[in-house]
This record gives structure tokens, C-alpha cells and sequence, in this order.
């Protein structure tokens, strides 16, 4: 799988505000005191479970903004499966560097990288079928862009990035709208010709009113297996499918059996335990 890196101008103000937020006021006040200034070291970043890779150049990045001296020779890169004992990297400079370095990019690293393997796990669980895993909104205050690349690097697809390139009318909308056909053509009519529309919908009876309204995308959420079988064969093909709730890679086989497009998981970003990797002398 090839993955597109995020750009550096996008990814740099992150790492540079976790580092700025671990250096405080006064730097590394270990390392400065027991490590020489000239020393040099050669450390490996090891995995320590299996899983998926995701963020190396993020805390490559991390090492050389540190000090650009820092080389990260890259083995595992971005997507790559592991295994635990697995050496995914070896990073050689100055030691001070490496040390101070280190948690932001273990924090970071480790954090994508549990993402990118959860979201493989529920990727695998629906390969036998046509749906998509895709992340939601619920992702980390200031890390989206991070996250939501981890989730392609670990095979899943993104949903909308924020407000403002896609309508999503939620149960919300609706309820203050007053019902599912007027929150429709409001949207209509304020969104421009390139902008898709879906709505959520709870029931079969608001799924029929939302394809009447010439939705493009119906947001199926938390149907059980047999309304979701029943809301595919309405839409028929009319419109996008995706289904949302309680999804668990177990359940998440039963669900794309029914046939819908898209899976929605919102914990995949917010609830993925890291992946655990360290950094080690060699």
C-alpha cells in the first residue's frame, strides 16, 4: 500500500508545539546534566506488539527538529505490518537529541500507530465484502489530520474533516428542522452544486422520507442487522449507505453482510489503544 505523507507545513506546527510543551521553560534538565555534549548514540525504535505502522515521519520529524544532525534510517515505514520484537527504525546523532526527543516521538508514533492497527483489524474483519471502514469527527482536538492519516495507513477511508466539505444532518438538525424532508431542502438550498447531502437516519420510515428528499447519502444509525438488510434493498442503489453504531470488528462482519457501503467507527480515533514501541540502545 502506498500512503501519501502529509505535508511538512501541515505536520510541523504539531510536533513542534509537543515538544515546546515537554521542554518547558528551561529544556531537558536530565539529559543536559548527565549527557556530554559531544556524545553521540545509535538507538533502534522496536516494536514491542504486532500491529501497523503509522506516523515514522511524524517522529522523524520530532528528532530533527531537535537537531537536525539526527538520521532516521527507516525499515518498517508507514502501513507496513509488524510483529513484536520487530526494529522498525534506527536513529543515529546526538545523544542529547535522541533523549530529549524521544517521548514526543514515542507518543505520537505510538498513538497513530494504535490507530493504524485497530482500524486494520475491523478493515480485515469486512474484506470479504464491498464496505468501507471509515473515521468520523471524534478524533483528537488539534491531531485530526494525524489521525485521520493513520486510518488510511491502517487500509480504512476518512469521512468529511470537519464542517465544512460535506452537509451531515444529524438527529439534532432534525429535531429543531422539525422533520427529515425540511432539513433537506433547507440544506438544498444553501449548499452548492459540488457539496453532497447525507442525513441520519433511525428508521426505516425517516430512510423512505430521506430518499424521497433526494439524499445522496443516508447515515443508517444504530439499526440492527435486520433493518439495515431492509434499509439496503429501499435505497436500492439511490444513494450512498453507510452504517453507524456500536461497531466492533466482530460486529462489523454482520454488519457489511447486509451490504452497505460504508462503516462508520468513531472509537477507531478516540479509543485505539497505542501501539507499544520504544526506543532502545544498540
Amino acid at each position: 500500500m502506498t500512503l501519501t505523507p502529509l505535508p511538512r507545513v501541515m505536520v510541523e506546527p504539531l510536533v513542534r508545539a509537543a515538544l515546546l510543551e515537554d521542554l518547558g521553560r528551561a529544556g531537558d534538565l536530565t539529559t543536559d546534566a548527565i549527557v556530554p555534549a559531544d556524545a553521540s548514540a545509535t538507538m533502534v525504535l522496536a516494536t514491542r506488539q504486532q500491529g501497523v505502522i503509522a506516523g515514522m515521519d511524524v517522529a522523524t520529524l520530532a528528532f530533527e527538529l531537535i537537531d537536525p544532525r539526527v538520521d532516521v534510517a527507516i525499515i518498517h515505514p508507514d502501513g507496513a505490518a509488524i510483529s513484536a520484537g520487530d526494529v522498525i527504525a534506527t536513529v543515529r546523532g546526538p545523544a542529547r537529541a535522541l533523549l530529549t526527543a524521544e517521548r514526543t516521538a514515542l507518543n505520537l508514533l505510538c498513538h497513530l500507530s494504535g490507530i493504524a492497527t485497530q482500524t486494520a483489524a475491523v478493515v480485515d474483519a469486512v474484506r470479504d465484502h464491498k464496505a468501507k471502514i471509515v473515521c468520523t469527527r471524534k478524533t483528537t482536538p488539534g491531531l485530526r489530520a494525524l489521525e485521520k492519516y493513520a486510518v488510511r495507513a491502517g487500509g480504512g477511508a476518512n469521512h468529511r474533516f470537519g464542517l465544512d466539505d460535506a452537509v451531515l444532518i444529524k438527529d439534532n438538525h432534525i429535531a429543531i428542522a422539525g422533520d427529515v424532508r425540511t432539513a433537506i431542502e433547507r440544506a438544498r438550498t444553501r449548499a452548492g452544486h459540488m457539496v453532497k447531502i447525507e442525513v441520519e437516519v433511525d428508521t426505516l420510515e425517516q430512510l423512505d422520507i430521506a430518499l424521497a428528499a433526494g439524499a445522496d447519502a443516508v447515515l443508517l444509525d444504530n439499526m440492527s442487522i435486520e433493518q439495515l438488510s431492509q434499509a439496503v434493498a429501499m435505497v436500492a442503489g439511490r444513494a450512498i449507505t453507510e452504517a453507524s453504531g456500536r461497531v466492533t470488528a466482530q460486529a462489523a462482519r454482520a454488519i457489511a453482510a447486509t451490504g452497505v457501503d460504508l462503516i462508520s467507527a468513531g472509537w477507531i480515533t478516540h479509543s485505539a489503544p497505542i501501539l507499544d514501541i520504544g526506543l532502545d540502545c544498540r
